[in-house]
């Protein structure tokens, strides 16, 4: 199917990692930018680990590369193109202490420092074909039934945040940092 090609919510989108190590070629330049290079790293659930209950998150994509220059006795400054910085992404998530604990696949990749790949994927209608809770691989995605859109980047779980709070579900706030490009919009 295309791009999502109408209004609606992202109600069902995802964030998932790829439990595999990545090799320095891989971390330094991706051998292909195309979706089936970066599907073939994360084809089955035992080879990725999705971030579950997440609340909110952040603007997906390359920032801009725009500089405001001031320029001396103009009103205002003059944008001109710059190099744009690497984003930090911060997922808010309803905390749930079991999947963030040490000893568990997310709780040993915060502030391991390893390089990981990244997968959001930008759903507004649930997929079809998942074939089991914890399974996202591409054919439980339901691909040809769900309209869907994905974004890959390499980066790293810096850091991992609780925020108690008296009146609502306890959350965590998940800092990433990227090592990589984004790669994407790839649609479904």
């Amino acid at each position: 199917m295309a791009h999502i090609s109408s209004i609606g919510a992202g109600l069902f989108s995802d964030l998932a990692v790829a439990t595999k190590v990545l090799t320095q070629p891989e971390i330094d330049t991706p051998a292909s930018s195309a979706k089936a290079t970066f599907d073939a790293l994360m084809d089955t659930a035992a080879e990725l680990t999705r971030i579950t209950d997440v609340r909110e998150f952040p603007s997906m994509g390359t920032p801009p590369n725009i500089v405001n220059v001031p320029v001396y006795g103009q009103k205002t400054s003059q944008q001109i193109q710059g190099q744009s910085d690497a984003p930090s992404l911060e997922i808010t998530v309803n905390y749930v202490a079991a999947e963030w604990a040490d000893g568990t696949v997310l709780g040993d990749y915060v502030g391991d420092g390893i390089p990981k790949l990244f997968r959001f994927a930008l759903m507004n209608a649930e997929p079809t074909t998942i074939l089991a809770a914890d399974e996202y691989a591409s054919t439980a995605l339901g691909i040809g039934t769900v309209q869907n859109s994905y974004y890959y980047w390499i980066g790293k779980i810096e850091a991992l945040l609780v925020n108690p709070q008296l009146t609502d579900a306890n959350t965590a706030t998940i800092t990433m940092s990227i090592q990589s490009p984004f790669y994407g919009a790839y649609t479904v």
